[in-house]
């Protein structure tokens, strides 16, 4: 799943740098990816969390 979530922001991020002709548009985009990124990675610790949080209950 996660790897399916990094292609696809990557996949996002290269059409919307190729289309965003101008620095505006490009600066909006860089904004939106980084914060789709922080989602992303705050949605992956959330997992890794649950996952040891299992391992440890289960020991």
């Amino acid at each position: 799943m996660e790897k399916f979530i990094a292609g696809m922001v990557l996949g996002m991020a290269a059409g919307a740098l190729l289309i965003a002709g101008n620095n505006k548009a490009r600066a909006l985009v860089k904004k939106g990816q980084e914060e789709l990124k922080q989602r992303v990675d705050a949605y992956i610790d959330q997992k890794l969390a649950e996952l040891e949080g299992g391992r440890q209950s289960a020991e």
